[in-house]
């Protein structure tokens, strides 16, 4: 957590859940919660299961903002040689992809989750970003 500054780590995985905050003396808190079962789900070979950003409304400017689902490295398009997912001025619904998020080298999609325009793009790619730190504002 000091080597990548970071304040608050959570990690959910087959009912496991774990949560570690650093204190203000920089002494990691830790928490865990016991396995909870989980309703089985159909998966499908090579699929990767996509989180859900948070979209809460900004009030001081009227804009959204997608914040980040997890702690992870933050990318903007599926490769270096593509272009971004999104970009400034693009029209994005629910379902647009806009990054992607590595945690513990598996790629997540993270989709819009809301309707609008993307008014910024907040994040750095490639760099780390942490859970619920803003990666786009729509407007």
């Amino acid at each position: 957590m000091r080597k990548n500054d970071l304040s608050v780590f959570k990690m959910e995985k087959e009912g496991f859940k774990i949560t570690l905050k650093k204190g203000t003396d920089f002494q990691p808190a830790i928490t865990a919660t016991a396995p909870v079962a989980l309703p089985a789900t159909p998966s499908v070979a090579g699929a990767v299961p996509a989180t859900e950003p948070s979209v809460t409304p900004n009030e001081t400017n009227n804009l959204r903002e997608i914040t980040s689902p997890m702690v992870g490295t933050f990318y903007a398009s599926p490769s270096p040689e593509l272009p971004a997912f999104v970009t400034i001025g693009q029209e994005v619904t629910e379902d647009t992809v806009v990054c992607i998020m590595e945690a513990m080298k598996v790629m997540n999609e993270v989709k819009a989750e809301c309707r609008g325009v993307i008014a910024e793009v907040v994040a750095e790619s490639g760099k780390p970003v942490q859970y619920g730190q803003v990666l786009f504002k729509v407007r």
